[in-house]
């Protein structure tokens, strides 16, 4: 199933994603020859599902592992637009960074937005794993924390595990 999003005219999918290393972390993947985002999403009571996420003129294209009802299409396209901060008014920043010369790229390059997770609970037990240590123990924190507690999606991959998971 593909569902399709408009994006705001000064956004930039790739500086998105790289914008940190959150796009390596599971439930993330990420393919840099194709520049497709991989990502498990729980949809509640039914099971994960993995979605594909790219890049295209003028919007982000989303291509899911198996048919969604119209409430999970909802919460799909939800869970993405907040990942890549979509709704945010970035005016405020750009106007900021152009009145100096060596930041002016950044609205010329539509940089700025961080690639984010769906939930804050998922953000803060990542950024929790990053507190002094190597970002290579981060990987490790993480990566286990998804292949114990989370839940199965189609294929195999598992979605990042939900705080009564996690208790």
């Amino acid at each position: 199933m593909d569902l399709k999003i408009s994006t705001p005219a000064n956004f930039n999918f790739r500086r998105t994603v790289m914008s940190h290393g959150w796009c390596v972390l599971p439930p993330f993947a990420f393919d840099e020859p194709t520049w497709v985002l991989t990502r498990v999403l729980e949809l509640g009571e039914t099971r994960p599902i993995t979605i594909k996420i790219s890049g295209e003129r003028g919007g982000i294209l989303i291509k899911t592992s198996r048919k969604a009802g119209r409430r999970a299409a909802e919460k799909i396209l939800r869970d993405v637009r907040h990942m890549f901060r979509l709704d945010e008014d970035m005016a405020a920043f750009y106007e900021a960074t152009t009145s100096d010369p060596e930041f002016a790229w950044i609205a010329r390059e539509g940089a700025g937005r961080l690639l984010r997770s769906p939930t804050v609970f998922e953000d803060l037990v990542k950024m929790i794993c990053t507190t002094n240590c190597s970002w290579a123990l981060t990987e490790k924190m993480v990566q286990g924390l998804v292949n114990e507690l989370g839940r199965e999606s189609d294929g195999g991959r598992k979605a990042f595990p939900t705080p009564e998971d996690m208790a």
